[in-house]
């Protein structure tokens, strides 16, 4: 009769159990090279050991059948319409922040003072905006002018969706931000290198100064797109920045959507769908991420902009998906069903 260890699996099974009753398997260790020297560093864990880093285990639609060279992931037409609606969405957004920005990013497009205006980005693209009904709250209330050379007040702040606030580390990264600062002598002389520069070059430039402890690719990023949406620095990017973090919301999302985890690759089917899809790579950002989200969750980041219809089909071409939303399609889908199950009676 077959026993059960104490973990409540067969004896035979149990990874834990199993060696204790086959010593022999273990004596045997590795020769020549293979053998780690005293003092090197243990091999990561094993996949699906616990590192401390929680998954998120994202539902797929049914395969349908559903295939682009431009979203090679993807294999269900509804995964398709959704994110050809949050392309539509997040190219909405950005639009927004440059002809009419909502908020707080008005009051950083108008400052007269641009050392103001990019220290107030920075807050923003750090805490931001909440998803409720005053998004601006937690950065109204950490906010602290620049020329006061204080720190903003982030003990009780909340951050956004995608917010990087730790608890933990306090107001350290401003700290880090303003010592990089200093170096340069003002923001903007940190941010915007030679004069030389193009756009795209400054801004990948700037990028990479800013890894700095507790500022992380997203709100990196978002600063920088912020920046040049609003006016206030001359750049632009030209490519998602996918390598550094694999653990990025984007990076996981295009992995997803792009069906490659590769960097290098990832850049470039990113590309191919801007280009194709006549999106701005910039807002491939929050729309990969959104599209990655559970239904309902929308990350807005303080945007009140509704996707424009012409985008939003122009994108469906280039996707070869219907020109309806997902919930469109869904609703048409519910009423075709009911159809036929009238239809049986």
């Amino acid at each position: 009769m077959p026993s059960f260890c104490r973990h409540g699996r067969l004896e035979a099974n149990c990874k834990i159990c199993t060696p204790k009753e086959q010593p022999v398997a273990r004596t045997a260790a590795p020769r020549g090279p293979a053998r780690r020297a005293a003092g090197t560093p243990r091999r990561a864990p094993a996949r699906g050991t616990t590192s401390g880093m929680v998954v998120r285990r994202l539902a797929r639609s049914a395969d349908d059948g559903y295939a682009s060279e431009l979203v090679l992931g993807l294999r269900a037409t509804a995964d398709a319409a959704r994110l050809a609606d949050e392309l539509a969405f997040a190219a909405a957004r950005l639009a927004q922040l440059r002809a009419d920005p909502p908020g707080l990013y008005a009051e950083a497009a108008l400052a007269t003072d641009p050392e103001e205006a990019t220290w107030l980005a920075l807050l923003i693209a750090y805490l931001q905006p909440l998803e409720d009904e005053d998004p601006w709250a937690a950065i109204v209330a950490a906010r602290v002018p620049w020329a006061t050379g204080e720190l903003p007040h982030l003990d009780e702040a909340q951050a956004g969706p995608r917010g990087a606030r730790d608890p933990a580390r306090g107001a350290e990264t401003f700290t880090a931000y303003r010592a990089f600062v200093a170096r340069a002598g003002t923001q903007q002389a940190a941010l915007a290198g030679e004069s030389s520069w193009t756009p795209a070059r400054r801004f990948d430039r700037a990028y990479e100064r800013l890894s700095l402890r507790g500022l992380h690719r997203t709100q990196r990023y978002e600063f920088l797109v912020t920046l040049g949406a609003l006016g206030i620095a001359d750049v632009a990017p030209s490519s998602l920045l996918l390598g550094a973090e694999p653990s990025d919301p984007t990076v996981v999302a295009a992995k997803r959507v792009f069906g490659i985890g590769d960097a290098i690759n990832l850049q470039r089917r990113a590309g191919e769908l801007s280009a194709a899809t006549e999106v701005e790579i910039a807002a491939l950002d929050l729309a990969l991420v959104n599209w990655a989200r559970t239904d309902g969750e929308r990350i807005h980041a303080g945007a009140s902009a509704q996707a424009d219809p012409d985008v939003r089909e122009r994108i469906a071409a280039a996707l070869d998906v219907p020109s309806g939303s997902e919930h469109e399609l869904e609703d048409a889908a519910q009423d075709e069903g009911d159809a036929g199950d009238g239809q049986d009676d």
